[in-house]
């Protein structure tokens, strides 16, 4: 009987000592689950963008052209990914290293693999704000554009002096710049000169209501007319609260059949930007936008006008003045004469003060 006992007991010792055994390997195992469990969620769903900047985002430009390696060269760059290893990792599982969709993405402090992933592989690009003003040539103009989204500056360049091209939308070579009406525009980075044309287009046809379409007809002036016009009002003043009253002066002198002899379109003609005084001497100068030697308004406006002063010709003043010239200072706002005895006694005044000033060109 002690024989017996003494076996079954060792039995049972062996038994117990596998289940403590199969037990410890199952709390292994699942320990070594949930810690590799543990470090894919890290690496997938914790923060891994930092930046360092007040507001805590940061813009990334991801070309047509660009590679897995390029965004990685720019993130990396700016030391935007913490763990550099697990977004390479997330990437590439979700196969967004193989295809890369252009455009600017803003990402904000605190993004996960999974979040930041996501975003870029969707192509949720965010707009950027698309702002020109008191731009002159069109060369000056595709240079600006193209400092602000995805396009070439010669290919837009070339479109704007396509005449074909501006022939499909209602204008002339010359007149094109009337279709660009300065605002604030949200467009996404990487939209085509193509697109750009169309979307300003549509836009120029929002601007253009029946009401401002009514007072310009009131006037005797097309769109594009108003927008020349506009142009030249835009480089006499930068204040808005006389270019009605300017806008009024032209109106009449036209109205009269007289020639504009606005300054503006003659530094336009000559290309001379940095003229301050415009000499007897330069008012022969042979050109359709010299408006002191031919009568009407020039071919095309000699710059893109803000709206205010496209505003002012639709809204001009009616009032009897034919003339005007700046006053003697700095402000910027003129004297008004009704007559050629008015405007003498008003340009001497400022020839003095430029003598004073010398200011001789």
């Amino acid at each position: 009987m002690a024989y017996y006992h003494s076996n079954y007991s060792n039995t049972r010792k062996k038994k117990s000592k596998f289940r403590n055994t199969v037990r410890i390997l199952i709390i292994l195992l699942i320990l070594g689950l949930s810690g590799g469990a543990y470090f894919v969620y890290q690496a997938i769903f914790s923060a891994n963008v930092w930046i360092a900047n007040e507001k805590g985002e940061f813009n990334i430009y991801i070309k047509p052209t660009d590679t897995f390696e390029d965004l990685k060269k720019q993130l990396y760059a700016n030391g935007l990914i913490i763990h550099r290893a697990n977004f390479e990792y997330w990437a590439k599982y979700k196969n967004y290293d193989q295809k890369l969709k252009p455009g600017m993405y803003k990402i904000n402090n605190g993004l996960s693999n999974e979040d930041l992933i996501n975003k870029l592989r969707a192509g949720d690009q965010d707009p950027v704000r698309l702002i020109f003003n008191n731009i002159r040539l069109k060369k000056d103009f595709a240079a600006k554009i193209s400092e602000l989204i995805y396009v070439d500056s010669t290919e837009l360049l070339k479109m704007l002096n396509d005449s074909l091209l501006s022939s499909k939308y209602g204008f002339s070579s010359e007149t094109f710049k009337s279709m660009f009406i300065p605002n604030t525009y949200f467009v996404n980075w990487n939209t085509s000169a193509e697109k750009f044309i169309e979307r300003m287009n549509y836009e120029y046809k929002q601007f253009w209501t029946e009401e401002r379409l009514k007072k310009a007809q009131a006037h005797d002036l097309s769109p594009i007319e108003v927008s020349i016009l506009a142009s030249i009002i835009e480089k006499e003043t930068q204040q808005n609260a006389e270019k009605a009253t300017i806008a009024g002066v032209y109106l009449n002198r036209l109205k009269r059949g007289w020639r504009l002899q606005a300054d503006p379109t003659l530094i336009y003609a000559l290309g001379d930007f940095t003229i301050k005084r415009v000499l007897t001497e330069y008012m022969n100068f042979n050109s359709p936008y010299n408006t002191y030697k031919y009568t009407g308004l020039p071919p095309g406006p000699i710059c893109i006008p803000s709206i205010s002063s496209i505003d002012a010709v639709l809204t001009a003043e009616d009032h009897s003045f034919f003339y005007f010239c700046a006053k003697p200072d700095y402000s910027g706002f003129h004297n008004f004469a009704k007559n050629n005895i008015g405007h003498n006694i008003n340009a001497q005044a400022y020839r003095r003060f430029l003598n004073r000033e010398r200011i001789f060109k």
